[in-house]
């Protein structure tokens, strides 16, 4: 490419994108595992909200035994829409899948924005939101969370005007695992606004407004199989939908969106809802022994979590300096150099070893052990 041509490429990208800051995903396990020369079957992931259990061995053995992985997949997902109704609670028009809710958010922001118009944004909260309506030629409006991390319901409210588009709720939110009561959701739903609510923890809370979406042309809610199911790598969500928005969204999206093995996957997982729904029982049981043994401990203060990770102030020392301390001993939790998170922890919850893992290590980091 001749310089000339390089320069017309480069006058025609969006001007809005061009100092845009990208998302910050989790490192995959291989690269942790060069960094702090430990091998990746003995490395404690605690930073991305996995389920360490894994996914159903009904999932494993249906997609070994696949034989059409060369045909492209449905591109209306109808292997999986009578079990996710069934699952949801709601009829099929009501429901769109998507590789991953990360998509779904896309397409709503695709949907409902003209350039310029606002999404409103309660952090801190999933870096998605703001992240999505950029890319979608969107502006975030920001309306902090209060000192509990609650939404404010009347700043939300008072921000609003006429190119406001949508408002995105994280009920459990991430990273700071509180759920959002139906009433203050209510209260914005009845704003008019598009008011998107990511359920992508519900499975570890039990609160959801999906009954409500039927009843209401501006409630949208996300689902994930990422946490709950284990099927973080296959990408695969779903959202419930008013009946005119779903058939939009089915318009909008690409076709082959979902992938036959994320497919079989949902069907064997929904077909084996006991087995999981086991795992996450024992997720939030360990959620508590986690928590006890953290505040025991003192050197971590951790929230109230109804979700699968507790977000925790660092009571002695320094955020950045634990977590690379951990690092370096294969054990891997979240840190945010962002507003409202400053010298705090994301920890999620893993396996009784796990914390135990966990545990030993603050200790000896609290005790000055262990090459500090």
């Amino acid at each position: 490419m001749t310089g000339k041509a390089a320069r017309g490429a480069e006058g025609l990208i969006r001007a809005d994108l061009r100092g845009i800051e990208p998302y910050e995903p989790i490192v995959p396990l291989e690269v942790l595992s060069k960094r702090c020369g430990i091998p990746v079957e003995k490395l404690i992931k605690l930073d991305g909200n996995e389920n360490p259990y894994g996914c159903s061995p009904r999932v494993k053995r249906a997609l070994a035994k696949y034989a059409f992985y060369h045909i492209y997949p449905d591109p209306l997902h109808r292997q999986i829409m009578k079990p996710l109704e069934k699952y949801a609670g709601v009829g099929q028009e009501h429901i769109v899948a998507g590789s991953g809710s990360d998509e779904l958010i896309d397409l709503i922001l695709r949907l409902f924005l003209e350039p310029g118009d606002k999404v409103i944004n309660c952090p801190p909260t999933f870096g998605m939101y703001p992240f999505s309506t950029a890319v979608c030629g969107g502006r975030t409006v920001t309306v902090p969370r209060n000192a509990k991390y609650e939404v404010d319901v009347g700043g939300v409210k008072a921000v609003i005007d006429s190119r406001t588009k949508v408002i995105f709720i994280a009920s459990p939110n991430n990273p700071t695992g509180n759920a959002t009561p139906q009433k203050d959701i209510l209260k914005l739903v009845e704003t008019g606004i598009i008011v998107v609510m990511d359920e992508a923890y519900y499975e570890f809370c039990g609160e959801t407004v999906v009954p409500l979406v039927p009843e209401y042309p501006n409630l949208i809610v996300l689902r994930s199989f990422s946490k709950w199911a284990g099927l973080g790598g296959l990408r695969v969500g779903y959202g419930i939908f008013p009946s005119d928005v779903a058939e939009l969204i089915r318009r909008i999206k690409i076709p082959y969106n979902v992938n036959i093995a994320a497919m079989i996957a949902v069907k064997e997982s929904l077909a084996d809802k006991a087995y999981l729904q086991e795992k996450v029982k024992a997720i939030i049981a360990e959620r508590k022994r986690l928590s006890d043994e953290l505040r025991k401990q003192g050197l971590l203060n951790p929230l109230p979590s109804q979700s699968n990770f507790i977000l925790c102030r660092v009571v002695e020392g320094d955020a950045r300096k634990i977590k690379e301390w951990l690092d370096k001993r294969g054990i891997f939790v979240r840190y945010f150099a962002k507003p409202r998170l400053n010298n705090m922890l994301r920890i999620s919850v893993g396996k009784p070893e796990h914390t135990d893992a966990l545990i030993g290590a603050l200790a000896k980091y609290k005790g000055g052990r262990d090459g500090r």
